[in-house]
């Protein structure tokens, strides 16, 4: 099955999913724009309309879409328009583009659910859209936290917020 979510940056998305059980693959990417084969260069400018994605691969007798969308509110903030942190521009906005009618329906009563129980104090700011093309990030942007650990970005950014999934991993356990 696959699963593709915008969260922010790509870098702090991909390395939450690749410490989830079930996940098959993780890809940092570019959907939801308008330029074929867009570069990281142009994404950033915010005049393609592509959005900075994970595009997930994963085992549904391991892991529900469900979890997945749990796991991806859980680990940004759906309440902010075009922004993650320091991170700002509509290629940072919160989406979930959606593979089929199943997981549009899914995805919307999720985001129904959570605005009912109040769980965030403003209201989300995430979409859910029908996914487009997945344009693969460029090589050096694959599995970055793991490779670049002593990154200042890294380091203060997302290494807390590993730490922070993987503790809350550890207690549901």
């Amino acid at each position: 099955m696959k699963a593709t979510f915008g969260g922010g940056c790509f870098w702090c998305t991909e390395v939450i999913f690749l410490n989830t059980e079930g996940i098959i693959s993780v890809l940092p990417g570019y959907m939801g724009g308008t330029k074929d084969k867009p570069t990281y260069e142009e994404v950033y400018t915010d005049t393609t309309g592509h959005v900075e994605v994970v595009h997930l691969e994963y085992d549904e007798t391991k892991v529900s879409y469900e979890d997945l969308l749990a796991i991806f509110f859980k680990t940004h903030d759906p309440t902010t328009l075009n922004r993650q942190g320091e991170d700002v521009g509509t290629r940072y906005r919160s989406v979930v583009f959606y593979h089929d009618a199943q997981q549009k329906e899914v995805a919307e009563r999720f985001i129904r659910e959570l605005e009912e129980a109040k769980v965030y104090e403003d209201p989300i700011a995430t979409t859910v859209e029908a996914a487009s093309t997945f344009w693969p990030a460029e090589d050096y942007h694959v599995n970055y936290f793991n490779r670049n650990p002593d990154n200042p970005f890294c380091a203060a950014v997302i290494a807390p917020k590993l730490a922070k999934y993987l503790k809350s991993k550890k207690e549901n356990e």
